[in-house]
């Protein structure tokens, strides 16, 4: 069964249960970050964890073994992103790429930071001026190694 498929049913059933990312992150103790990322084909879990999601979600077996399957990252948004809210982040590094390489480069040297050894988080602040979107990127140093 293809990821795509897969991705399918669970935002079916998740509409249908009435629930939220981090419902399912409980369930197999994640990040709701990671589950969404995860869960929406760009990450793999564990026969334990999907077994748990599947049980949640209603998943039929072979939807529940295509969860541990290791994806292809990267393919599920053209570029550029057609999606408003994908493209102003990509505005994002567009506009401000060069400014975040170089402070990186003026702190840690260089290197990059990496996308494996990697946490996000998002949350909401209130204000009084419109609410705030905050998106914390934490991701590992990793030196360019010489040799």
């Amino acid at each position: 069964m293809e990821r795509a498929e897969v991705t399918g049913r669970i935002m079916e059933a998740k509409r249908k249960l009435g629930l939220k990312w981090i419902d399912i992150a409980s369930v197999i103790d994640r990040s709701e970050a990671w589950t969404a990322t995860a869960l929406l084909g760009q990450g793999t879990l564990t026969n334990e964890e999907s077994a748990k999601v599947g049980d949640l979600l209603g998943l039929d077996p072979e939807a529940v073994a295509a969860l541990t399957v290791i994806p292809y990252r990267g393919t599920t948004v053209p570029m550029p992103p057609t999606d408003p809210l994908i493209y102003r982040f990509y505005e994002i590094l567009l506009v401000y790429g060069p400014a975040i390489k170089d402070l990186i480069h003026e702190k840690f040297g260089d290197g990059i930071m990496s996308a494996i050894d990697y946490e996000m988080d998002i949350q909401r602040v209130e204000d009084p001026k419109g609410d705030r979107v905050v998106v914390t990127l934490n991701g590992k140093f990793l030196p360019y190694k010489k040799w």
